[in-house]
Order: C-alpha cells, then structure tokens, then sequence
C-alpha cells in the first residue's frame, strides 16, 4: 500500500500567484460582509428575479454577482445582442448559461430537450468546469467558471483550448478579470490602429466596471490563494482538487502509487498498443491502482479514486471511458457532490469534440 499524505505539502500541490483581497474575498472567507458587498446585494443589476431563477433551475448551480452584473456590462455595449457585445472587438461571445438570459433556449428547442450539463461541454472540461464564454471556434477556446463541490459558488474562471489538451488556467475570480485578461494579452497582437483603440476602450470600460463593482482583476486573488492551501492535487488539468480532509484522524485523501508523469506514460502506452493482447497487460498498473482505490473508498480517503478518475478522463482517450465511469460517479457520490457524478455519466455517453451546443437543431 501506498504511505498516506495530506494537504497542500502533497508532492504534487504546489500552487502559487500574487492577487490582492476583495470585497467579495472577504466575504467567502472571513464572514464579514463589507459594504462594496452590501452594495452590489442591494443593486441587483438588470436581471430580474425571475430570470435568474430559471438560469440556476436549469443548471441546478447557484450563479455569483459577477455572472449577471457582466450581464449588464454587456446589455449596456449591445442592448440588442448582449451575447454579441464582444464578438467585433475580442472575438468573443457569451454562452452556455447566458444564453438563458438572452431567451435563446426559447427560440430553437424546448428547454425540456436541452441538457443543459452538456451545453457547452467541451471534450476536456470536468463537472467542476462551466463554460460561459467562447472564443476561436478552431482552437476551441473557452472561459468557464470552476467550482469545487455543485453546493458551493465558483472559485475561480478559467481558460481552456480544447484543441492543445485539458490544461485549464486560472483567470481571476470574476468574469471582469478572466475578459479583461485576455484583451491585455489580445492587445500584444493587434497591428491594426482602430482594433486596437477599439480594444483599448473596452479595457478601460471593464477596468472602471470592475473599479465600480468591487471586484479585482488579478490573475491570482487571496481567495484563489487560500483555496491553493486546500488542494490535495493539482491532477492532469491542473486548476488542482479540493477534497474534505481530516487532519486530526489523517482521512480524506491518498496519494496514488504514480507521480503525474509516470501515469501518462502508462496512459501512453495503452493507447498506443498494436493490439487488445499488448493493452490489456498494459493496463496492469491501473487494475492495481483501482485495487488501491476501492482500499482507500472503504477507509474514507475518496480524494484517491477522484484524483485517478479527473486523471484517466482528462487524458481524453475513449479506453479510459470505461473505467472512468466506474471512478468518478462513485467518487463523487461519495464526496456529496451528486450533481457532478450526473454530469460526468451524461459527459461521457455524449463525449463529442465538436458538437457542444445543445441549441442547435
């Protein structure tokens, strides 16, 4: 059996970035409600009730301030098309639950024959992963929100380019931040003049938005910091997993028997095999590894057979789907996390590298 380790001095948690505190960081972490808080709370922007009620119901997910009032941002660019209101200028459009907000789920199907847990599902996002904008369709560049367990609020948006892999990369808490992050690095590339004061000025607008709003626009903020304290490991994706630990009793988590590098080469070697003989025996090493999960299951480190199952899904190949099926449901179960095993299942029943949009007839 492997020796049992926790917390972020794990072999494979090592994390770091610079942020600074926000309003809304005080309020996840210490409790105390700041008065940029109670600001936003009693300007509840220009969605209405009823509309967010109908974007959490179908997406069974709690929705920060920050997804509306960027909500608003946008109405206040493009009051016809709000979902359009960065497409000249970034070559981005908003998505997946905003397309609720903009009545687009009305128009094409019944929202009794959307699944919205696949909407905008690229082939590499997790359950945690939830995307919201998209960019170069080629490239298949999106910013999602990522949350730990379905009960809680983000913690932070990240970017992903489906087409290179399953790396996601941190942006910032808010979508302010993940937008404004990549206009700064869009603007390196400009030659144009007129793009580029045109992209200069939407900058300006997000900066004094998010000036307005409270919200910081740093890569990494102290929230995403201390949930860093939290991560058991970074896994394949490296945005890092978050499992309940119990210090006291040395219960929640284990790591697996293999570094990162040496599973990928056991992976590699799967899928490449010549023949079912050759890859049964390769996958050796991950019936032991399951062995060593179900232990840990019946002594309560369930973070093992989570770390295994993001790792085998986000390798992306469709031998691992099997097992993959048989990991992270369970896993999720058992960490309470329901919702995350429903999506997982649905994901990979309907894993598709191109069709993502559940809109489109």
């Amino acid at each position: 059996m492997t020796s049992r380790k926790t917390g972020a001095s794990s072999k494979k948690s090592d994390m770091a970035g610079g942020g600074k505190r926000t309003p809304q960081a005080e309020q996840q972490n210490s409790g105390t409600v700041t008065e940029d808080v109670k600001k936003r709370r009693s300007d509840p922007s220009d969605v209405p009730a009823g509309l967010r009620q109908e974007v959490e119901s179908a997406y069974r997910l709690t929705m920060p301030d920050d997804f509306y009032r960027f909500w608003t941002f946008c109405a206040e660019i493009n009051r016809d098309e709000p979902c359009d209101a960065l497409k000249s200028s970034l070559g981005l459009q908003l998505v997946g639950p905003y397309d609720i907000l903009s009545g687009k789920h009305k128009v094409t199907k019944k929202s009794s024959d959307i699944n919205y847990s696949l909407h905008w599902r690229f082939f590499y996002d997790p359950p945690e992963f939830q995307t919201v904008i998209v960019g170069d369709s080629k490239a298949q560049y999106h910013i999602g929100y990522y949350r730990d367990s379905p009960e809680e609020l983000p913690v932070f948006l990240g970017s992903n380019n489906a087409v290179k892999g399953c790396l996601i990369a941190p942006a910032g808490d808010n979508v302010f931040s993940a937008v404004k992050q990549f206009a700064v690095k869009k603007l390196k590339d400009i030659s144009d003049k007129k793009t580029l004061n045109v992209v200069k000025d939407l900058v300006e607008k997000l900066t004094a938005a998010a000036d307005h709003l409270g919200y910081s626009l740093e890569q990494k903020t102290l929230s995403m910091k201390r949930r860093d304290k939290k991560v058991v490991t970074k896994s394949f994706h490296g945005a890092g997993l978050v499992v309940p630990v119990d210090k006291k009793n040395n219960v929640g988590y284990r790591e697996l028997p293999e570094t990162d590098g040496n599973l990928k080469k056991i992976c590699k070697a799967i899928v490449e095999s010549s023949d079912d003989e050759k890859r049964m025996k390769a996958f050796a090493p991950i019936q032991e590894m399951i062995t060593f999960v179900q232990f840990a299951n019946d002594e309560c480190d369930y973070g093992m057979g989570y770390e295994l199952g993001i790792d085998l899904f986000c390798y992306g190949s469709h031998y691992f789907h099997k097992v993959t099926g048989q990991l992270l449901p369970l896993a999720y179960k058992l960490l309470k996390r329901d919702l995350f095993a429903e999506i997982i299942e649905s994901h990979l029943a309907n894993r598709s590298r191109e069709n993502v949009n559940q809109l489109v007839t």
